[in-house]
């Protein structure tokens, strides 16, 4: 049609995901929520949590036992958040560590379901707002420790032929790994104060470095 607006494809992937990405660019979105420095889940878990939940202690559901934690997972987070505040049954109240925030504890609660065959979010500080970071200010921050390499296996900045096969499903599939961690990348990428819309933006930047397959 006259006038229509193409929409502009990446080189390299195919249409789908070439408009996924760009309608996912952060352009125009409300500031970015920012996060406390609440420890991650897999922090809090290693730290507090594992004493009892690793082995099954005093009737503690195991990490990992899918069986254990799929009832518990249908009660949902508020549910479950509830009861570590509270304590129940051998659990004092907040694990026993009464510094526990409510968003660790959130978090905590999430990383043990997801290690036991869940798919939840790490819930992320809705308490405070800050000015939003680029996607070149992460990936120079943090992603590039493995990225610029490939350490691990990370797909590596520029280059396309590394990051189209993890694109197939779409833009929001890497994201949502780089959320909940994926293989030797912990949650967030390790940085627990990145917000969902910063993740996407650092994805964005990796993924437009590249012009082709390298050489």
């Amino acid at each position: 049609m006259n006038g229509a607006k193409r929409t502009p494809r990446l080189p390299g992937l195919p249409r789908r995901v070439a408009l996924a990405a760009v309608l996912a660019l952060p352009l125009g979105m409300p500031p970015a929520l920012a996060q406390s420095g609440a420890r991650t889940g897999k922090e809090v878990v290693e730290q507090v949590c594992a004493k009892c939940h690793e082995t099954g202690a005093l009737g503690a559901p195991r990490i990992g036992d899918k069986a254990a934690w799929q009832k518990r997972e249908s009660r949902g987070l508020s549910s479950l958040t509830a009861n570590a505040l509270k304590g129940i049954r051998n659990m004092p109240p907040h694990g026993g560590q009464p510094s526990l925030n409510d968003l660790e504890i959130r978090r905590a609660i999430t990383y043990m379901v997801n290690q036991s065959g869940g798919s939840w979010v790490e819930p992320i500080d809705k308490s405070s707002r800050s000015k939003e970071r680029t996607g070149e200010q992460i990936v120079r921050a943090q992603c590039s420790k493995c990225h610029q390499e490939g350490v691990g296996g990370a797909p590596r900045i520029g280059h396309r032929e590394d990051w189209i096969p993890r694109m197939r499903e779409g833009l929001d599939a890497v994201v949502r790994s780089a959320i909940n961690g994926h293989g030797g990348m912990p949650a967030r990428g390790g940085m627990a104060n990145l917000t969902d819309a910063e993740l996407r933006a650092a994805v964005i930047y990796m993924l437009n470095q590249g012009k082709g397959p390298s050489k």
